[in-house]
């Protein structure tokens, strides 16, 4: 079982940089268009949450901060993920576009201050996603375990390009499944097995 684990977290660090490796290929103009198209899926599928959490977008992410412009004027709250400590859940603290930043300690910029709130809605970034609705981030397990940590949990929705997408990210125990997948190609509820 041992060289199973090594075998598959090789495969995961391998696939890591693939996957951001195919994203950073693509040009300025094509990475607009396929955020653009996202943010067009994300408005068509799903009504506007109370609170909406999502990710700064970093090393070629979809970016698709006009989605919370969007459900701002119905109302929506915007808020983003803070690291608190290593290998804890993530807190979240509201966000505008006039909110004082800071980088955090992995350079994503962050909420200087603010009290912590709870999203009903988490648009996660995708480094890498499969058609069961898992995900492939970065190796840290915040978004796992900030999932496995909610209750109630908000709905979680995957935003990435198709050019990220996998036959099987080759989930682990600890791995939460999402509840929609939303690319440029559309929005995709889950189905639970």
């Amino acid at each position: 079982m041992t060289g199973q684990s090594e075998d598959n977290t090789s495969w995961r660090q391998a696939m890591r940089r693939e996957m951001q490796a195919r994203r950073a290929d693509m040009s300025a103009t094509a990475h607009a268009e396929a955020s653009a198209r996202i943010v067009g899926h994300l408005l068509g599928a799903l009504a506007a949450p109370k609170i909406a959490a999502f990710c700064w977008p970093i090393k070629h992410e979809p970016d698709v901060r006009a989605v919370l412009f969007d459900w701002a004027k119905q109302g929506t709250l915007a808020a983003l993920p803070v690291v608190t400590a290593p290998a804890t859940p993530l807190a979240f603290r509201l966000w505008t576009a006039e909110t004082a930043m800071i980088e955090d300690r992995y350079g994503i910029p962050t909420p200087a201050s603010g009290d912590f709130v709870q999203p009903d809605l988490i648009l996660l970034p995708l480094n890498g996603f499969d058609a069961e609705g898992y995900r492939l981030g970065y190796g840290g397990g915040f978004f796992d375990r900030t999932l496995a940590a909610f209750s109630p949990r908000p709905l979680a929705v995957g935003v990435g390009f198709e050019i990220n997408r996998l036959a099987s990210i080759r989930p682990e125990i600890h791995d939460q499944q999402l509840d929609w997948i939303v690319t440029e190609n559309g929005a995709f509820r889950v189905i639970r097995a």
